[in-house]
């Protein structure tokens, strides 16, 4: 017996629109005018009998009934779309996409990814360097890498391990000294600022119980890479978490500006994916060898996390 089914057209242009939160944007997408996208949608609407989306000036909004198909369309998609190129490839390599900071990139994870190569050999990693969290509704991302809070019930979180903040500079920096500096010495030093994690000194500042001291007043880098590599040439003092700085500590290049003065971090470190894929083999591939490699890092610290991870 034929099942009765929407237009898949009009199922095509709901699910981008839905995406994007817009039918110019779906439009766009699409290669229509929004004005079709508009159709095609009301067209829907009209075949269900319900409002799939509250229209406002500048934008649209999902109703109850839109955010309940959304995922389900979504995911129809992926599927149709992640078989059509099996089908099509067969024997391309399967392709895993993480997002991640760029100095946890260049800092801990690339000079491991052979190894993961080497085990898994049929997994192309395919590295997605960016300080914005995933938007796994909107990107084309397997799985990240970040350091925040579990915030999505869409989304597993699975703990990977938590961080200490505390300020670095070069050692002739600090031993330009006359004496040794206490962080409450900070007021005249030059302080490196990473702009998208610009919380960070100030969380540190707060829990140190230092006042007077404006973390945007020195020099100002999009990324901990670009600071720490200023501190290395004794520019001034930067802020440093694990696991940044192994390297710098092992080779001589960076110390600790104030021994004993860390503070720990009150968001963790997670391997974030949608639920629905946690199960994908290269998923779960991966997010095992990542939680092997950290467990045989000495200078990650076993802190345990903050608050419990979502599965």
């Amino acid at each position: 017996m034929r099942r009765p089914l929407p237009s898949l057209n009009a199922l095509r242009a709901f699910e981008v629109a839905a995406r994007h939160r817009s039918f110019r944007a779906a439009g766009d997408e699409l290669c229509v005018s929004h004005s079709a996208i508009s159709h095609q949608i009301k067209q829907l609407e009209e075949y269900l009998g319900i409002d799939l989306f509250t229209r406002k000036v500048r934008s649209v909004e999902l109703t109850k009934a839109g955010r309940t198909l959304y995922p389900v369309l979504r995911d129809t998609f992926d599927r149709i779309a992640e078989c059509t190129e099996a089908l099509l490839a067969p024997r391309q390599q399967d392709v895993l996409t993480v997002r991640l900071y760029s100095t946890l990139a260049i800092r801990w994870l690339i000079p491991r990814l052979p190894k993961f190569q080497s085990s898994h050999p049929t997994i192309r990693f395919r590295l997605n360097s960016s300080q914005e969290d995933v938007d796994f509704d909107r990107e084309d991302v397997d799985a990240s890498i970040m350091i925040g809070k579990c915030t999505e019930d869409m989304l597993q979180y699975t703990y990977l391990f938590s961080s200490e903040l505390y300020p670095v500079c070069s050692p002739l920096l600090r031993d330009r000294q006359s004496t040794q500096i206490a962080p409450a010495d900070l007021v005249g030093q030059t302080i490196l600022q990473v702009y998208p994690s610009r919380r960070d000194w100030l969380y540190w500042l707060e829990h140190s119980q230092i006042a007077n001291v404006d973390p945007d007043g020195g020099l100002i880098f999009d990324s901990y890479d670009h600071a720490l590599a200023a501190a290395r040439e004794g520019v001034g003092i930067a802020l440093g978490m694990q696991p940044y700085l192994a390297k710098d500590f092992a080779a001589g290049t960076l110390v600790e500006a104030f021994p004993g003065h860390r503070v720990r971090f009150d968001s963790d470190w997670y391997f974030v994916c949608r639920k629905e894929r946690a199960v994908e083999p290269k998923i779960s591939a991966f997010r095992a060898w990542l939680l092997q490699e950290i467990a045989a890092d000495p200078d990650i610290a076993d802190l345990g996390p903050n608050v419990q991870a979502r599965d």
